[in-house]
């Protein structure tokens, strides 16, 4: 059960002796603390500890799309979208299934939140990530209390003797003191016994809020995309939105403000795969090259790709796709027989279908009248400059901004995170991130290409008749 823990303590381990190694290489010194620290990881999932701080169950993440039953009751109770990979509709589910461990949750938690618990002794999250858990009150910024209530109902009925408000994690907004590094923790996180235990921790996030952060976009009328493993975007809003949509769901900026999400489960991994397959045909030709190299030729060759990416349609998805209605997935390429098949076809198709189902939802978002000013991108998908970037204007159809530091993701959005500790009495996060990170940020807009815009609408259209074809093979493969 805690093979995963032990990763995750494993992983961590490696990750900051490379960090100080890197330091010490490139600086001559060996750090022994820092001024702040930050944790953030993948958003939601669901953990779930006994009293005894023993994890109960393997953790599921955004791709065990089990939750149907558990997501449609407590949507149709709270009045508002609860998505299959939040960490209340985990819970529910599970109660739902009389799973054996449910009687023994004390705590839950999702990824980021547990690494700051170890780290810190805190059972906190961020606003953001806890929008994910349940939904959050943008007045309070904190859990909304009317729908606790009903949903404990619905837990009671079943049972249940524990309280949703009793196991979740207490919820902080950017900037506010969420913990000290621990002796422990410093211990757990550097065996070596170098690291000073006594900095500060900002409150932990998920890939969401780090995305808003790393894109500084957290003002009303700004959206981001993040492209990885999964694909969101992500638009403050001015207002709540009229309807209730499965396709979106509404969650908050690290500082609390509503925010509505288009979350796709299946972003840019199938993609990889094919830039892996070729690296590896490059290697069998004897001419191997470096990952980025292949990306970069590949890519390259998207570009001179026909506009509708010549009739050809595929689909990524590794997973369920609760935004085209799929609880599984099968990764499909297809064409027919007068089709155009060439390279620069295949790898504009492989990009447009990573943002494909995105722009099912942002159709959406668009029919509530939704009004985008800026649309910031970032992600590993974008370290190919002008590429992806192209793309995604097409498929939104409008102007889509990089910046330097897009490759880099959620990693450099909690550490900006954790420098607006030593700001936050004084600004808010919107301001902060305007006037000290992104004031003479080096940003690249790439406006929509209308040629671009109708061949990917026309992309849109086939991939979408499509869809029956993958549900087909869901249930035949």
């Amino acid at each position: 059960m805690d093979v995963l823990l032990d990763a995750v303590e494993a992983g961590l381990q490696d990750c900051y002796a490379r960090l100080v190694d890197d330091v010490e290489a490139r600086y001559g010194v060996r750090p022994t603390t820092f001024g702040a620290l930050g944790v953030s990881a993948m958003m939601h999932g669901y953990l779930a500890f006994g009293a005894d701080d023993r994890l109960l169950v393997p953790f599921r993440t955004w791709r065990n799309t089990s939750t149907g039953r558990a997501s449609a009751a407590l949507t149709a109770e709270l009045g508002c979208n609860i998505p299959l990979r939040w960490s209340v509709a985990h819970a529910y589910q599970a109660i739902l299934d009389d799973e054996a461990h449910v009687p023994e949750v004390a705590f839950l938690t999702t990824l980021a939140g547990y690494v700051h618990w170890r780290l810190t002794g805190r059972k906190v999250l961020g606003v953001g990530d806890a929008s994910g858990m349940f939904p959050v009150d943008p007045g309070t910024r904190g859990y909304d209390a009317a729908l606790l209530q009903r949903a404990d109902r619905l837990v009671a009925a079943r049972g249940v003797a524990w309280r949703l408000a009793d196991v979740l994690p207490d919820v902080l907004v950017a900037g506010a003191a969420a913990g000290e590094l621990t002796a422990d923790g410093a211990a757990w996180l550097d065996p070596t016994g170098s690291l000073v235990p006594g900095l500060p921790l900002c409150p932990p996030e998920g890939d969401a809020g780090t995305g808003m952060v790393a894109t500084g976009s957290v003002a009303p009328r700004s959206g981001n995309v993040s492209a990885g493993t999964s694909i969101f975007a992500m638009v403050v809003l001015e207002r709540p939105l009229e309807q209730v949509h499965h396709e979106l769901d509404l969650v908050t900026t690290p500082a609390g403000d509503l925010v509505a999400m288009v979350h796709c489960n299946n972003g840019a991994s199938e993609l990889r795969a094919w830039v892996e397959m070729f690296g590896a045909f490059a290697t069998a030709l004897g001419s191997p090259a470096t990952t980025d190299e292949v990306y970069a030729a590949l890519f390259g060759a998207a570009l001179e790709g026909e506009a509708d990416g010549g009739g050809l349609v595929a689909y990524n998805y590794l997973s369920g796709e609760p935004v085209a209605g799929l609880d599984e997935g099968r990764p499909l390429f297809v064409r027919t027989p007068d089709s155009t098949m060439s390279l620069a076809n295949v790898m504009r198709t492989q990009i447009y279908t990573a943002f494909a189902t995105l722009a099912l939802g942002m159709r959406v978002l668009a029919s509530e009248g939704v009004a985008i000013d800026a649309m910031f991108a970032h992600g590993g998908v974008f370290r190919t400059a002008g590429v992806a970037q192209r793309f995604l204007a097409a498929a939104t159809d409008a102007p889509v901004t990089v910046g330097r530091t897009a490759g880099e993701g959620g990693a450099w959005g909690i550490a900006v995170l954790a420098d607006y500790l030593r700001a936050a009495p004084g600004q808010d996060l919107g301001t902060y991130l305007a006037e000290h990170v992104f004031a003479t940020a080096e940003l690249d807009t790439v406006a929509p290409d209308q040629d671009d815009v109708a061949g990917f609408a026309r992309y849109l259209e086939r991939f979408e008749a499509g869809l029956p074809v993958e549900r087909a093979a869901t249930e035949s493969l």
